[in-house]
């Protein structure tokens, strides 16, 4: 299965390890699921791995950062403009840069705590081409048969 994480479960799996992702985090080391990123996600990840409330100091920063590139494949595909305004439209444009990765990848997922990319997932308008789920319910889509397509668990 095809995964794109955003900052905050990135942050979640590496920095804060939290106990309600680390299945998560375990589907991606076994090979279960595949997580994809590109310059922009990488670039927001280097960003905030800066910010004064983590406490990180320069080595600590790139360790972070170079877990996650280890763990994540590269995505330097385009997509005509057309394809990319097909999508919904978030209200923070700093989350769109995921919405357009998971379109770009052919992600099955795009996995979130963002109340914004959250209240896309339930858009009759202009649906994603993809599930966007939190943790827990992407996990619970990674532990199930794979006769379950991950539209049924939006």
């Amino acid at each position: 299965m095809k995964l794109v994480l955003d900052t905050n479960v990135v942050l979640e799996l590496l920095y804060w390890r939290d106990p309600r992702s680390e299945p998560l985090g375990r589907a991606l080391a076994a090979g279960r699921a595949r997580c994809f990123t590109d310059a922009a996600c990488l670039g927001e990840l280097e960003r905030v791995l800066g910010y004064p409330q983590f406490a990180l100091d320069a080595a600590a920063q790139q360790a972070l950062h170079a877990a996650y590139r280890a763990l994540a494949t590269g995505v330097d595909t385009l997509l005509p403009d057309a394809a990319l305004a097909a999508l919904p439209r978030c209200r923070d444009t700093d989350d769109q840069k995921f919405m357009e990765l998971a379109l770009r990848c052919g992600a099955d997922l795009l996995v979130t705590r963002d109340k914004e990319l959250l209240r896309l997932a339930r858009s009759r308008r202009r649906p994603a081409p993809f599930a966007i789920l939190v943790p827990e319910r992407a996990i619970a889509l990674l532990d199930t048969p794979p006769t379950t397509a991950p539209e049924q668990a939006r």
